[in-house]
């Protein structure tokens, strides 16, 4: 396990989504969209240094998120009213839950893209989907 950071000022908030329908909430520092694995830290305390090792091939998804409590009773929109970079599409996983966002740099090769929400009160900053644990992605 690499350094983590000192402060939370370094790390991403994330909620982890694993491919059994478990989440896991926590920091992430040494997250990279090129490696098979990352570092994830505890929801509570994360500075303290022991984390466990997410493997991506476990994973549906790695959301970024602006809070851990988020807003469950809100449904977001998938309707964009504003310009949006890159492309629209839908990703549906294996255990058959759906995903629509933007993306702009799909490519079914690489081990995975970035979804961005299309609703700007999401509490999802970015959505990082293992391409593999997919069942389809359409660019709509």
């Amino acid at each position: 396990m690499g350094t983590p950071a000192k402060t939370l000022d370094h790390l991403n908030k994330v909620v982890v989504g694993f491919l059994n329908g478990g989440r896991i909430k926590g920091y992430v520092y040494d997250f990279s969209a090129l490696k098979e694995s990352f570092n994830l830290l505890p929801q509570e305390d994360p500075l303290q240094g022991q984390g466990i090792k997410v493997e991506l091939k476990d994973l549906k998804a790695v959301f970024f998120v602006w809070d851990f409590s988020g807003n469950p009773e809100y449904h977001e929109s998938l309707r964009a009213d504003a310009p949006m970079h890159g492309r629209k599409i839908e990703v549906t996983f294996i255990d058959g839950e759906k995903l629509v966002g933007r993306t702009e740099g799909y490519n079914p090769q690489r081990l995975g893209f970035f979804v961005f929400p299309v609703d700007p009160k999401s509490n999802n900053i970015r959505i990082f989907v293992v391409t593999r644990n997919t069942r389809q992605v359409r660019l709509v």
